[in-house]
């Protein structure tokens, strides 16, 4: 109210500066003093508005009559045809002033309309732009009022039941409505708070509903933003489904590579194991130094047959996104010789170099687990590295941790496959000849991680390095 006041009173002064230039400082004929003031009228117009404009008008009006019509100095005017000038004049202002109030308003909307669009735009983007790091619904939530500069927004997801809040303040009791838009297709508006609820639609069907605080928005704008964050709830169901179907598909995977890796791994202590007890049957008079022997053949066999299976059992475990491990404390170095020994018979044509540093600490490690790992970068070594070639286990402590490093002289590998290289299934091109799952290498991976270490590699030409790291205190998931 003061400003318009205020806006009124400078109005006012300008008809007076008209007034004393055209008939004090440069005395002006009727004419140009009617356009002085015609100007004048449409400069306020465009300026501040029709309410000034209108004000100026009839001042103009005023002192127009009185210091430029005849009888100068009155407000009586003797010739008829100057009433009709003067109420032309009046007519011409007011309609002037009025139009450029208009054309000022629809410029004012375009621009409205243009912001709008554009915030519409970077809202779609943002959707698209959208990660995992949190909920998508939250997300969008904070999109929306970082984009539109809203005080808050409430999202509520229909098919979750979740309501996701953003913004600086908070809506209260409005949770009731917020679930009724979206169950009944309904809109609310509160403009007394500057708030609105509506529900979001795929289709005919409410899929959830959002509520708005902030400045008032056309509807147009909010149909809008209710289509994207439908397009964006229904874009992130469809990622979900198809992170499910690639979970499936890769269980699937996970258990048809388990069940060949089994049954091959199987047939050896089987075919040892069946060969000792037909010969032992076949000629059971046989000295007993050679039944012993044939007997420990068998007894050996078999416990490698145990292990294959506990190992297959635990790489079936691994399936999922949490291991339980339940640590004891362990000499890692024991764990290397134990694991050595039984690949005998695949290392048969290596030298392994085991190195373990002194006073190496006891460390919470699950024993079965750890043994698995080492075996999986061990049987990995043994394949990629050039036939013939030594491989080397390390172990030492520091920093708090206990670190067993797997060395052999491969090849160097390619910048873009090392971190690619610990996903499951994931093989290098280059070695698509050599038998393998993928698998290894994200088994002792996991393994290491659910200790609470790491398993990081290093390659260099002539040299690549596995290195397993252990915290000497235990700070995986215990189960």
């Amino acid at each position: 109210m003061r400003e318009t006041v205020l806006r009124s009173i400078w109005s006012l002064a300008g008809v007076a500066v008209v007034t004393f230039t055209a008939h004090a400082v440069i005395p002006a004929n009727p004419t140009t003093a009617g356009f002085a003031y015609l100007l004048m009228v449409l400069l306020i117009a465009s300026t501040w508005g029709f309410v000034e404009a209108l004000l100026a008008s009839l001042a103009a009006t005023l002192a127009y009559n009185f210091f430029f019509l005849p009888p100068v100095g009155t407000f009586t005017i003797a010739d008829p045809q100057n009433w009709v000038a003067l109420f032309s004049f009046l007519a011409t202002a007011l309609i002037a002033s009025r139009l450029s109030v208009k054309a000022e308003q629809r410029a004012r909307d375009a621009v409205e309309r243009q912001r709008d669009v554009e915030r519409l735009y970077s809202f779609s983007r943002a959707i698209l732009l959208i990660g995992d790091a949190e909920p998508f619904p939250k997300q969008l939530a904070r999109q929306l009022v970082e984009i539109f500069e809203l005080d808050a927004a409430l999202l509520f997801d229909r098919r979750t039941g979740e309501i996701y809040r953003a913004g600086p303040r908070d809506f209260e009791g409005i949770e009731d409505q917020l679930r009724d838009a979206a169950l009944r297709g309904s809109t609310f508006s509160d403009a007394q708070h500057s708030r609105v609820i509506t529900a979001v639609r795929l289709g005919s069907e409410p899929i959830a509903s959002i509520a708005l605080q902030g400045a008032r928005m056309p509807d147009s704008v909010l149909q809008g933003i209710a289509n994207l964050v439908a397009i964006g709830l229904e874009r992130a169901r469809a990622e979900d489904l198809a992170h499910q179907i690639e979970v499936a598909r890769q269980s699937e995977q996970l258990r048809t590579t388990l069940i060949d890796a089994m049954a091959h791994e199987l047939k050896t202590p089987l075919t040892s194991i069946k060969a000792a007890t037909t010969s032992l049957l076949a000629d059971l008079g046989q000295p007993l130094a050679s039944r012993k022997e044939l007997l420990t053949i068998a007894d050996e066999e078999a416990n490698h047959l145990r292990e294959v299976i506990d190992d297959s059992i635990e790489m079936a475990r691994l399936d999922t996104a949490h291991i339980d491990i339940h640590p004891e404390l362990s000499r890692i170095e024991e764990m290397i010789a134990e694991v050595v020994a039984s690949m005998q018979a695949e290392l048969a044509d290596r030298a392994v170099g085991v190195a373990c540093g002194r006073d190496l600490p006891d460390v919470p490690l699950d024993r079965r687990l750890v043994k698995l790992a080492l075996k999986q970068l061990l049987d990995n070594a043994s394949k990629y590295a050039p036939p013939g070639t030594p491989l080397a286990v390390e172990a030492c402590a520091a920093d708090g941790c206990v670190r067993v490093e797997v060395i052999d002289q491969g090849g160097e590998l390619p910048a873009h496959e090392r971190q690619r290289i610990f996903e499951r299934f994931y093989r290098s091109p280059s070695v698509q000849q050599i038998p393998g799952s993928g698998l290894g290498l994200s088994i002792a991976s996991s393994i290491a991680k659910a200790h609470g270490g790491e398993l990081t590699l290093t390659s260099d030409p002539g040299r690549t390095a596995f290195r397993m790291t252990f915290p000497a205190e235990g700070k995986g998931n215990q189960g």
